[in-house]
């Protein structure tokens, strides 16, 4: 059976599963939702969904410096308590996620951030794309969905293939941590300057 964008969205939105893991569930699960959630759950994944009702406070503002200080990044990474807070998992977290806004440059963390005006501007320009290429009428709907999917992917820090492995996205790396820390993480904020760049 072919795992549809829409059954990983739906997996997602129950779990907060990263999307890999969603897609591989609903693989193994051949399609069924139900079965899906009791694979993630059995591989803990699921378990993240439940840690990120709880209340984060506590936490690290990470900073790093790449290319002998043309790159700088500030990050606020939370969590329930200090004792992980001080913990070397966290504070590993922090660091591998603003390497990663240093390399990615991401613009926004979550999608929901993204704005309306910036989704438009994209899909006209993928529209203009596929006019040009020639493309029927009837794909054009697909061709945009498919462009803006991977938009997403290039400018969205959670869904970032992660600059270590790209097998997983920086929300299924959010998602280890938590599992393994047993503590809700939330990332707060984060700012990127480069070297001589304009303000807006």
């Amino acid at each position: 059976m072919a795992i549809t964008t829409e059954m990983v969205k739906k997996l997602r939105e129950a779990t907060s599963a990263g999307i890999m893991d969603c897609r591989n569930a609903l693989e193994q699960a051949n399609g069924d939702f139900d079965k899906a959630v009791d694979y993630l759950r059995e591989k803990g994944l699921a378990q993240a969904a439940k840690r990120a009702m709880r209340a984060a406070s506590e936490g690290v503002i990470e900073l790093y410096s790449h290319g002998n200080g043309r790159v700088g990044v500030m990050i606020e990474v939370n969590c329930e308590t200090d004792f992980v807070a001080r913990s070397d998992a966290f504070r590993k977290l922090a660091h591998e996620l603003a390497l990663q806004i240093a390399a990615s440059a991401p613009i926004c963390i979550r999608e929901e951030e993204l704005t309306k005006e910036a989704l438009e501007h994209e899909a006209e320009i993928a529209k203009a794309k596929a006019s040009e290429e020639g493309k029927p009428d009837a794909v054009t709907p697909r061709i945009v969905e498919g462009y803006l999917e991977k938009y997403k992917n290039e400018v969205v820090l959670l869904r970032q293939a992660y600059i270590r492995d790209e097998s997983i996205v920086i929300q299924d790396l959010v998602n280890q941590t938590v599992v393994s820390l047993g503590e809700n993480i939330v990332i707060r904020r984060f700012a990127r300057w480069v070297l001589g760049e304009e303000s807006e």
